[in-house]
């Protein structure tokens, strides 16, 4: 895959093929420590500045690890379960069994693709119905033999399309969601990349929720938030800063549980560390879910969506 720079990465990449082309000379070391220097000062710099239209981008890179980038190293005999049983196998959602060290866990998650062919394929990552049915047969398989789940988050949105609209796409979240509620295992949550809408939601709760920094989780997407109160999808920047999506923006309200640090220039520069920061996470928060029991589980998920947001009294 060719590389991809969006344009406040160049100047760190550029002096990061400096010091790579130095390496094999001799007699360059205080240089490549000079040049190592000023890449490590103008990374905190650019990214302690970045703006949440940039963290989109970032979440949006195409060389972002999706869910089968990611499996191989936070799972071990992962086998892929397929179809709703009831129509189709939906290709943008993965969801099958695999051990987590050395615990038989569910895993479920969104995959868009790396290249034309198989975003195609996946529909970039936007379920139909039977995705999310596909999802619900699993977490109920996970139920039946106390698997916790975990989910990966990552798209834009659920498909809204007339195929998605004639078999039922909104009762398919819904049902999903009041499912989740109520399901008798542990359930960890990690926003990848995008975290967009019902589409993300449908997969997306959980007794822990963390999104990775870089990530956003919205309602809508910037633009199509941007079509709608600029009729203009170019104010789409100006809208990422009022929808307030980012990572620390959900942490600051309540709405997730924690952020997963990414490496040095976001996930996209080093998947495998990517993957190791996920796992971390996610085993501190199995350790502490798995100490409950199932009735306290299941109370304390509603309790904490139920205390989300803020509303008056009228009567």
């Amino acid at each position: 895959m060719a590389e991809f720079l969006l344009d406040f990465e160049k100047p760190i990449v550029e002096l990061e093929r400096r010091i790579q082309e130095l390496r094999g000379l001799e007699g360059v070391e205080t240089e490549i420590s000079k040049l190592q220097k000023q890449v490590d000062r103008l990374r905190r710099k650019v990214y302690s500045r970045l703006t949440r239209w940039q963290i989109v981008q970032l979440a949006r890179h195409p060389q972002r690890p999706q869910t089968l980038d990611l499996i191989p190293y936070l799972f071990t005999d992962f086998t892929e379960l397929h179809g709703d049983r009831c129509f189709r196998d939906d290709e943008a959602l993965v969801a099958g069994i695999a051990r987590f060290r050395g615990r038989s866990v569910v895993v479920i998650g969104h995959q868009m693709g790396h290249d034309t062919k198989e975003r195609t394929r996946r529909n970039f990552a936007q379920p139909y119905p039977e995705g999310y049915r596909k999802a619900l047969r699993i977490f109920k398989l996970a139920e039946r033999f106390n698997m916790p789940v975990i989910n990966l988050v990552d798209t834009q949105g659920a498909y809204c399309g007339i195929g998605a609209e004639e078999r039922g796409q909104s009762e398919a979240i819904a049902h999903n969601l009041q499912e989740l509620s109520l399901l008798r295992t542990p359930i960890i949550v990690v926003v990848t990349g995008q975290g967009g809408s019902g589409g993300a939601i449908a997969i997306g709760m959980g007794d822990r929720m963390y999104m990775l920094e870089y990530s956003y989780y919205s309602v809508i997407s910037p633009e199509g938030c941007a079509s709608i109160l600029w009729r203009d999808k170019a104010e789409a920047s100006k809208a990422a800063e009022v929808l307030k999506f980012t990572s620390k923006d959900l942490l600051n309200l309540g709405i997730i549980d924690g952020i997963i640090n990414e490496p040095p220039g976001g996930a996209h520069r080093d998947w495998q560390l990517a993957a190791k920061l996920i796992e971390e996470k996610v085993s501190e928060a199995l350790g502490e879910l798995e100490e409950l029991s199932i009735e306290d589980l299941v109370n304390k998920r509603l309790e904490k969506f139920r205390a989300m947001g803020e509303y008056k009294d009228s009567s």
